[in-house]
């Protein structure tokens, strides 16, 4: 079992591998890079996280633990609809200051569906923990039985939109495309 001062020094590590996998990308921070900025020894953050793989995993968990945050903070914001709080939840997706977040997740992803040592634990859960809260966000309109299945939907385009905005830089056009799902959506749930 951890102690509260390996738990600091676990989340330290984390916040700085954010960081410089976000300014840098995967290749341009290194282990030594990380363990610095985050004032631990590699031997430490290797530690904790066993490889540089294994720590690209837990980033991106972090990241995306912060975005179903986010869309939590949305449902509990009072009287926004479904579609409104996709819309704000795409709005926060769509910002160019999340891009390099986004490519590290697509890349680690791509990784791990690749099969490539210490990144396949990314695949647990990597929309199974997204089905309850995006499911939750039409709670009053989408019938049980397929609100599970219009999550998975909403999450399959999602990702989907967002690699497009990354591969074309077609904010324009991803935006709008967004927006047709979000009425066919919020009709769905209205019905």
């Amino acid at each position: 079992m951890s102690s509260p001062s390996d738990l600091t020094a676990r989340a330290r590590i984390r916040e700085a591998a954010i960081e410089l996998f976000a300014d840098r990308g995967i290749e341009g921070a290194t282990i030594r890079d990380i363990a610095e900025k985050a004032g631990v020894s590699s031997g430490l953050l290797r530690h904790h996280f066993g490889s540089k793989e294994g720590l690209l995993v837990a980033v991106v968990r972090a990241v995306e633990a912060r975005q179903r945050a986010f869309l939590a903070e949305l449902g509990d914001g009072g009287g926004l609809s479904p579609a409104e709080q996709g819309r704000r939840l795409w709005e926060r997706l769509a910002d160019p200051a999340m891009w390099p977040y986004e490519k590290l997740f697509f890349e680690v992803y791509s990784q791990a569906l690749r099969g490539r040592p210490h990144t396949v634990d990314l695949l647990d859960g990597i929309v199974e923990s997204w089905l309850d809260p995006v499911a939750d966000l039409a709670r009053d309109g989408v019938p049980p039985g397929t609100a599970r299945a219009a999550a998975r939907l909403g999450v399959a385009v999602t990702r989907g939109l967002l690699l497009d905005l990354l591969a074309t830089g077609d904010r324009e056009g991803v935006d709008a495309a967004m927006d047709v799902f979000l009425r066919m959506y919020g009709s769905n749930v209205a019905e």
